[in-house]
């Protein structure tokens, strides 16, 4: 199964992980606890509340998607789904398309950083 471009940016858009502003080595306490001051800052209409970071750009936060976000890592099975897709830490931008030479050699200094040098 392969996920297209727009399934990818929907992860990464909507990753709880994301929405809390946590890592996905967060105890469920912190879960809670950060959850739970997200949604009295958005009720009170703190700006530094009302948007998140992801690896595709700032997202709107809102109560739903805080809500949203609790509950999906309450669930031991989607909160390990949502923990895969955050790998890629909030502010990092997706690569570009490849060029010809990069795909050609998706990872050039693999040999040198595996110990082998070059020949000459």
């Amino acid at each position: 199964m392969s996920l297209s471009e727009k399934d990818v940016f929907a992860r990464l858009r909507e990753n709880a992980f994301h929405v809390l502003g946590l890592r996905p080595s967060c105890t469920r306490m912190e879960v809670e606890r950060e959850g739970q001051k997200l949604l009295a800052m958005l009720e009170l209409g703190l700006a530094e509340a009302a948007h998140y970071d992801t690896p595709v750009g700032r997202m709107p936060r809102t109560a739903e998607t805080v809500r949203s976000a609790m509950a999906t890592l309450r669930d031991p099975d989607t909160r390990l789904l949502h923990a895969l897709w955050a790998q890629l830490p909030p502010g990092d931008a997706l690569p570009q398309q490849a060029s010809p030479a990069q795909e050609a050699a998706p990872w050039p200094e693999a040999a040198a950083r595996l110990g082998w040098r070059r020949q000459t």
